[in-house]
């Protein structure tokens, strides 16, 4: 009898409350704002962006990154601090465009997939205020500022010497190289290396990153590096991460794309680049009349490059480079 009694006077104390709200609206505002600021003072459930543990840049990688630095050395520029934020993200964009190949139509090389932890992006197409593709570091990886890339393709596994000989003969990448152009006054705090089989990218970044550098092949295991956003994480699934990048594809060629690689390789030596296709047969002539007559325009998307020499021979190559470079600067060595 008690309980049924207690029970009766709560229904009333609450419908005489219910009562009160209608006849106040201030009081019914003043519950809806204490809902609100309850709502906020809650933790954001924050999605936190991670590099695996597991993850190293290779020999080739660091040579790469040992050769900017002493280039930049030879002018007084101090040298960049390599990255592991940065490393991850050229890590990954190299293995997105061998496998999956987002540079179609109106796309180039700065583009991305949907088929990684990121968003796709389609470069310059999908570049606005709002919208960047120099974002790409802050939204799959710790890294909280921008960063900017340059790329490099052959036909053929990559050759590190052609790497740095090109992007130091073609003005646009040489400023990002040596703080000239449009990065006049700039200072790079930051930079990652990215090779795999046809590509190669570098990414410069003006903040520094406080996970530091990345370690090599065969280096100790380290922790995971991620935000500490105070959530208690979900022990992570056995396998390989997402962030191991990009999902390879199962070889189905039956072994042709291993004897491909294995094929004999050609090598050229390159005296001018990124030259417009119309123009390519004009400057072919010219220096062939300067006394090289095996030269020819190498030619990809209306752009050339243009050979003065070609041999299967990789000694003959190099020592056919070391005659020509003082004739033409920023001469080098591209294989084929």
């Amino acid at each position: 009898m008690i309980m049924v009694t207690n029970f009766l006077n709560f229904r009333i104390t609450i419908l005489n409350q219910f009562k009160m709200v209608r006849k106040s609206p201030n009081i019914l505002l003043l519950i809806l704002l204490l809902f609100v600021i309850a709502g906020h003072s809650q933790p954001l459930q924050k999605q936190a962006n991670s590099i695996p543990g597991n993850f190293r840049i290779s020999e080739e990688e660091m040579r790469l990154y040992r050769m900017i630095n002493d280039y930049r050395t030879r002018y007084d520029l101090p040298p960049i601090p390599l990255s592991v934020s940065l490393c991850y993200v050229a890590s990954a964009h190299v293995k997105d465009l061998f496998f999956h190949h987002p540079d179609q139509g109106t796309c180039n090389f700065h583009s991305w997939s949907d088929k990684g932890p990121w968003k796709p992006f389609c470069y310059p197409k999908d570049e606005n205020k709002k919208n960047s593709v120099w974002d790409k570091p802050k939204e799959f990886t710790p890294y909280k500022d921008k960063g900017y890339e340059i790329v490099y393709w052959e036909n053929n596994q990559v050759d590190i010497d052609s790497v740095i000989n090109f992007w130091k003969s073609v003005d646009y990448f040489n400023s990002f190289l040596m703080n000239t152009g449009k990065w006049q006054g700039n200072k790079w705090e930051a930079i990652g290396i990215g090779i795999y089989e046809n590509y190669a990218c570098a990414w410069f970044g003006q903040v520094p990153d406080p996970y530091g550098p990345p370690m090599l092949v065969g280096e100790n295991p380290a922790k995971t590096v991620s935000f500490d956003s105070g959530i208690k994480k979900e022990p992570p699934k056995k396998g390989i991460p997402v962030a191991a990048v990009v999902a390879i594809p199962k070889d189905t060629s039956g072994g042709a794309a291993d004897t491909a690689r294995h094929s004999k390789v050609k090598y050229y030596i390159i005296v001018k680049s990124n030259v417009p296709f119309k123009d390519s047969a004009q400057f072919v002539k010219f220096y062939r009349d300067k006394g090289f007559p095996l030269s020819k325009s190498l030619c990809k998307e209306g752009k050339a490059r243009i050979s003065v020499f070609e041999t299967f021979d990789r000694a003959e190559a190099l020592a056919r480079l070391k005659e020509i470079k003082p004739k033409f600067k920023g001469a080098w060595l591209f294989k084929n």
